[in-house]
């Protein structure tokens, strides 16, 4: 068995897709497009945008002294992708618990980028359950929360600052945390699945509708461009960039000691040119594109796929063809798709 027939495809233009939601894939932890590539190409790169706070918001007490009234200064914050500005507001008032002594309010930004004051459920003391008893409430699914207010008594007093809560994480919802980490193409076991992110911990749950109570995450979502393959005509020597072992030693007393380690090698294939110059491929030199490799160009399965910085060298003999040594550089190793 050989290549003869094989051919290598790469990718030469991208297709915008708006931002749109992600969707949780159920750990709440990694969130996926309707697509399996996300290019990587300088301008066309994925922009993530989660619901949440950017900047400002900070809570205080009324600087009025009003019972009962806090303050929330100006913010900007990313609702379904866009940059949203929310105006500062005085003397928001937080309603003191009528039958049990212990609530928690949520101070929220609605999808129409209002403030809203959302009352939990009272109770005999605070809880750490969301919509229990004593509880923070469950926020809607579009919305945003930048802060908590807990009372814990029933007589109206200036709200002091011991009772609004700002930590990141636990009482408001930045955009920017938890950090991800990008999966702009994920094949496992052979089978090429949705591109998308991986956040570093899984999203609080926190949001609802109001009825039925389902707990959701915060939504997330991404702008990205899918690319477009072109066969690369004539080329030769197809490389796929995959890791290497290797073993150091040393040797002790009455033993030796073994170590082994890894290198990703790069990938690379050898294009013959037209004129060297105008050839379509030149134009993205050391550009990060996705390449594939068939190693029968009438079949669709099974081929190599890897995401990397082409590199060219090109050579321009006087008695032969013009060819372009081209490299490779990849964050990962090739992967097989096979279904």
């Amino acid at each position: 068995m050989n290549a003869e027939n094989a051919k290598i495809q790469y990718e030469s233009g991208q297709n915008l897709v708006q931002f749109t939601a992600l969707t949780d894939s159920g750990d709440h932890q990694n969130f996926l497009s309707n697509d399996e590539l996300w290019s990587n190409r300088s301008g066309y790169q994925p922009d993530i945008k989660p619901n949440g706070l950017a900047t400002g918001g900070r809570v205080t007490p009324a600087a009025s002294g009003d019972d009962d009234k806090v303050d929330v200064a100006a913010l900007t914050c990313y609702l379904a992708g866009d940059l949203v500005t929310v105006a500062a507001q005085s003397d928001v008032t937080i309603a003191r618990p009528t039958v049990s002594a212990y609530v928690k309010y949520s101070i929220c930004v609605l999808a129409n980028g209002t403030l809203s004051a959302v009352k939990g459920e009272e109770g005999s003391s605070f809880s750490d359950t969301r919509g229990g008893a004593g509880g923070a409430p469950y926020i809607a699914l579009d919305a945003i929360e930048i802060a908590q207010v807990w009372l814990s008594s029933k007589s109206s007093d200036p709200i002091t600052t011991d009772e609004i809560k700002q930590v990141v994480g636990t009482h408001c919802e930045r955009y920017d945390y938890p950090t991800w980490e990008q999966k702009r193409f994920n094949v496992e076991e052979g089978i090429i699945g949705k591109a998308g992110i991986e956040f570093d911990s899984a999203l609080p749950l926190i949001h609802s509708a109001a009825s039925p109570v389902v707990p959701a995450p915060k939504a997330v979502y991404a702008q990205y461009y899918t690319p477009s393959f072109t066969d690369i005509p004539r080329s030769d020597a197809f490389v796929p960039a995959e890791v290497s072992h290797s073993v150091t030693s040393k040797q002790i007393y009455g033993t030796t000691l073994g170590a082994s380690t890894q290198t990703l090698g790069q990938g690379s294939f050898t294009a013959y040119l037209e004129d060297g110059i105008s050839d379509g491929i030149l134009k993205l030199k050391n550009e990060t594109l996705f390449f594939k490799f068939y190693q029968n160009r009438l079949n669709n399965l099974p081929y190599l796929l890897g995401q990397g910085k082409l590199g060219i060298s090109r050579t321009f003999p006087a008695g032969d063809h013009i060819t372009a040594n081209c490299t490779i550089s990849c964050e990962q190793a090739f992967a097989e798709v096979v279904g």
